[in-house]
């Protein structure tokens, strides 16, 4: 069902709900009020049959044969994958814990309502993100499973071609194209929960991508608050690189504050 005043809809199923970007709903067909069943062939996943809406839930299975999927090598936690469907090149993520928790749970969370998923809050700030222009995937789609006083979540965002992480590619980083990069999303109110060197996407074009904003929020960028979103990326940067991730670091560090300045 379309949400009034947002770019997106959603579309239940049991045991949780999926949510597609506006410009997908081309997609779907009309049935009664709003949106709802997917139009198309179905999708046929393990050899079996499925019914329209089970064929869209199996776009966030990475087993769908149909989707080619290849996981990430960089990065994303042993669950993301680089997919191909109807949605066009994209990635799918599905969520998964890091540090000491993981050995409780990996990829389970506790249920506070569909708009306070992992996957439907990255998805709303990333929709917000793209169309203000700002240097972020678009998200397409997102869905939650919920079990008992639990859930997991996935999320699929368009691909940005021909990229690699910034953990790739020191050498040919330009360090204020990064600094400025991080500098629009801090002047938009985001604060990035995990900026680190694979977060941060350039291309040979010398273009730079901010991705992965699980646990991201909008609001007052301090300079306290931006200086910890440095300091986070030093760290990642030290960690991958050494002295040479610390001086590239220092590079964008003094370039950040200079374009803040300006």
């Amino acid at each position: 069902m379309r949400n009034p005043g947002n770019h997106w809809f959603d579309m239940p199923f049991k045991g949780g709900a999926m949510r597609f970007s506006s410009h997908l709903e081309g997609m779907f067909k009309p049935e009664g009020h709003g949106v709802s069943a997917p139009a198309g062939p179905v999708v046929n996943v393990s050899g079996s049959q499925l019914d329209q809406t089970s064929s869209w839930v199996a776009l966030f299975d990475p087993a769908n044969s149909a989707l080619h999927a290849r996981p990430v090598q960089s990065g994303g936690r042993q669950s993301a994958w680089f997919i191909e469907g109807p949605m066009g090149s994209a990635l799918l993520r599905h969520y998964r814990r890091g540090g000491l928790v993981a050995k409780i749970s990996k990829n389970h969370y506790l249920w506070q309502g569909a708009r306070r998923t992992r996957a439907f809050a990255e998805f709303s700030l990333l929709d917000a993100m793209f169309r203000q222009g700002l240097p972020v995937p678009r998200p397409l789609a997102a869905a939650y499973w919920k079990h008992g006083f639990t859930y997991r979540a996935a999320i699929i965002v368009a691909r940005i071609p021909d990229v690699v992480p910034l953990a790739d590619c020191l050498d040919m980083a330009d360090p204020v194209a990064v600094a400025a990069a991080v500098l629009k999303i801090h002047d938009a109110g985001v604060w990035h929960a995990d900026l680190n060197a694979f977060n941060i996407l350039l291309n040979a074009g010398g273009h730079v991508w901010v991705i992965d904003f699980d646990r991201g929020e909008s609001r007052h960028m301090s300079r306290a608050l931006r200086q910890a979103n440095l300091q986070r990326l030093r760290r990642s940067m030290v960690k991958v690189a050494a002295e040479q991730g610390e001086r590239f670091w220092q590079s964008v560090n003094l370039a950040y504050w200079q374009l803040a300045a300006a």
